[in-house]
């Protein structure tokens, strides 16, 4: 299967490197518009939680977990910018991602799943093995992504391919590893005994992370593909662990001074078109939080006044009877003085009754979306119930 060099010489011509060139922000509540999630809003009364089939993880929670340790990557360069994703690696706020991705980089900034933004720099870069670290200050002591540093995958092995694609971060797709061992050039890099996926990548997720989909450990770096999207080529981690590991341990020579390395974007680094996309992302993460159970980071996500007027137990308490949530028409807007963004939502809820039976009811909601200490929160909301 190594040897079919016939065949990945036809791929080569169609192959990508998957960066963005001159891409920004998008509009990520785009991908949360009319979804579909679970187990999300305190609309109605506080009646008794459904009881737990399973304590087993599910695919859903393999995927929101994991989405906790991927970040956007967006890289000013000297002629435009260009986006990527990497993965958390370890405490130090050391970040995986493709050496093509942060290659000419004059300003890296990262994002989180749960918006933050923070400044990067390089600490390793491939010359001809397409891997990049790099450091994220702003990310030290956070929870890094498990890594599988030794195993092999095999052919058939469920993967997750996560990352931003087209700037639209936490974008999941599935698949399964298709092929072993393939190999081309895309200059200056050499691919060699790399994965060929079936799941989608594209423009975005290159250095993002492939995940087994069983164990939610990275396996590989989401590296390239071809034009058509349907294939797709992933770097395995056990090939490049100890080079990352060096770099990681002796990272070379900084290039921004002590200041810049705790430096965290502000609003007033934002448009009004990209702080209206972060707060209409943030609601929809809101929701992702809830529909997994993860009452824990869907707090963590209300300013601190909101979260001083109710206490985690009573939050918690009046989303568990919240069975199945549709989100609609989630629009942003900003105020007059541009601190703040409404974000309005129609929402359709099934939910448990006392008596056990399911009852679906529809919902305006509004909040109202702001920065507190550089960090993006939900500062207010609120629901109306539709007759």
């Amino acid at each position: 299967m190594s040897k079919n060099i016939a065949v990945l010489l036809s791929l080569t011509g169609t192959l990508l490197i998957f960066i963005g060139g001159a891409t920004g922000f998008y509009f990520f509540h785009d991908s949360y518009n009319s979804t579909t999630v679970e187990a999300t809003s305190s609309l109605g009364e506080k009646n008794t939680p459904p009881e737990k089939t399973t304590d087993e993880p599910n695919l859903k929670s393999v995927i929101h977990e994991t989405q906790k340790s991927v970040v956007q990557i967006d890289v000013s360069l000297k002629d435009g910018t260009s986006s990527g994703s990497g993965f958390l690696y370890n405490t130090d706020g050391d970040v995986i991602t493709n050496a093509h991705v942060v290659e000419g980089a004059e300003k890296i900034i990262v994002k989180t799943s749960d918006a933050k933004q923070f400044e990067a720099q390089i600490i390793g870069m491939g010359d001809t093995t397409d891997v990049a670290v790099i450091r994220v200050p702003g990310l030290k002591e956070n929870a890094p992504l498990p890594v599988a540093e030794e195993r092999i995958a095999e052919v058939g092995d469920n993967i997750i391919a996560l990352g931003s694609p087209l700037g639209l971060q936490n974008t999941v797709t599935t698949g399964i590893i298709s092929g072993l061992d393939r190999e081309f050039i895309l200059e200056p890099y050499r691919y060699e005994h790399i994965y060929q996926i079936s799941a989608p990548i594209t423009k975005g997720n290159s250095g993002g992370p492939l995940i087994d989909a069983t164990t939610g450990e990275a396996i590989a770096i989401n590296s390239a593909g071809t034009d058509s999207g349907a294939i797709g080529f992933s770097i395995p981690l056990p090939n490049v662990i100890d080079q990352i590991k060096e770099w990681s341990n002796r990272p070379v020579e900084l290039t921004v001074d002590d200041e810049s390395k705790e430096k965290v974007t502000t609003p007033q680094g934002l448009t009004g078109e990209d702080f209206k996309n972060n707060a209409t992302y943030l609601i929809g993460y809101f929701y992702e939080s809830l529909s997994t159970q993860d009452y824990v980071t869907a707090y963590s996500l209300l300013g601190s006044r909101w979260q001083s007027e109710m206490a985690y137990e009573d939050f918690r308490k009046g989303y568990l009877h919240t069975l199945h949530v549709e989100v609609s028409n989630m629009t942003g807007s900003l105020n007059q003085t541009n601190d703040e963004v409404k974000v309005t939502a129609t929402i359709k809820a099934n939910e448990r009754t006392e008596d056990k039976k399911t009852t679906t009811s529809l919902y305006n909601v509004t909040y109202k979306v702001g920065y507190e200490n550089d960090q993006l929160k939900i500062l207010k909301g609120k629901a109306e119930k539709l007759k």
